[in-house]
């Protein structure tokens, strides 16, 4: 079994591992994601292919930084048509986003990657499909007074585990896909590759 790094320091990815009971170390990967997507970007890249690359470079950064370990890189992105969102800038960003998702069906797309010595050794993108409900913009800042500062703390402008959850009216896809990380595949994979004892 080789050590284990979550290129991240996200609290809601490391939670889901350390629930699973996993062990690893955190490390955040030091890239600059818009710049490393642009070039997807700007030959018309879905947003499921940035997921997808976000959380290889992520995982490849960490990788270069600690050799001989096994480093899960992961990252989401959420189109609306033909849009994609990053996570807001700033509260009047997210009340715009929330005010846009509104009424509206929008797909998250999460991304992993394995990466061991710089080498890309499995990555899996899976899709959720959520539903909002429509929202006057009395409500919407009546959610952001509630929230406060979490409401940049994800792409969406939500957290499906908290008061999210009352924005919306139908949901389908796999939870750990919402929250950021397809866990299924990725512990299926790791046992498979006797990267786990259990």
């Amino acid at each position: 079994m080789y050590p284990l790094i979550l290129a991240s320091k996200s609290q809601a990815r490391a939670t889901l591992l350390s629930n699973a009971g996993l062990s690893f170390e955190c490390v955040a990967a030091e890239i600059d994601e818009r710049a490393a997507e642009q070039p997807l970007v700007d030959t018309g890249g879905s947003p499921q292919d940035i997921a997808e690359l976000l959380a290889g470079v992520k995982a490849i950064d960490v990788s270069d930084r600690h050799p001989g370990c096994i480093v899960i890189g992961a990252d989401q992105t959420l189109g609306l048509g033909d849009r994609r969102f990053n996570k807001p800038a700033d509260e009047d960003a997210a009340r715009r986003q929330l005010l846009d998702l509104a009424g509206k069906t929008h797909q998250l797309h999460s991304a992993v990657a394995c990466v061991m010595d710089g080498i890309t050794l499995w990555n899996y993108v899976s899709t959720a499909t959520l539903t909002m409900r429509d929202l006057t913009p009395a409500e919407v800042g009546h959610y952001m007074a509630r929230v406060g500062d979490q409401v940049r703390s994800s792409v969406g402008c939500y957290q499906l585990e908290g008061l999210g959850i009352q924005l919306f009216e139908k949901i389908e896809g796999d939870y750990f896909t919402i929250l950021g990380l397809p866990m299924l595949p990725l512990l299926s994979y790791l046992r498979e590759h006797q990267h786990l004892e259990f």
